[in-house]
């Protein structure tokens, strides 16, 4: 007898979730493609704008904001351009800027 487990569908299962996080979540709400703008500072600008306004958010502003970039970061992990990688990094510490809070 093989000790080999079948395969089943759940690897995908797995994978998929973040994306239903994404859209359905309870978090906040955020405006379309705001990960895919090229400038940082535009990034940390559209979530600070989008976590002030929303009224599904749980946390404080500036830790909703944190938390869905620090999300899209992990979650698109090493499809991320080193491009990407460092604009999506940058935006980190612009939105600590536009909160005021120390870097």
């Amino acid at each position: 007898m093989s000790t080999r487990k079948p395969s089943s569908s759940k690897p995908n299962a797995r994978r998929r979730w973040s994306h239903k996080v994404m859209e359905k979540s309870d978090a906040m709400d955020l405006r379309a493609g705001v990960f895919k703008l090229k400038s940082a500072r535009a990034i940390a600008s559209s979530l600070k704008r989008s976590s002030e306004s929303s009224k599904r958010r749980k946390s404080t502003p500036f830790r909703s904001a944190m938390s869905m970039l620090n999300f899209e970061i992990n979650r698109a992990g090493k499809n991320l351009s080193p491009e990407r990688t460092r604009v999506l990094n940058a935006a980190k510490g612009e939105l600590r800027k536009v909160f005021g809070r120390p870097a």
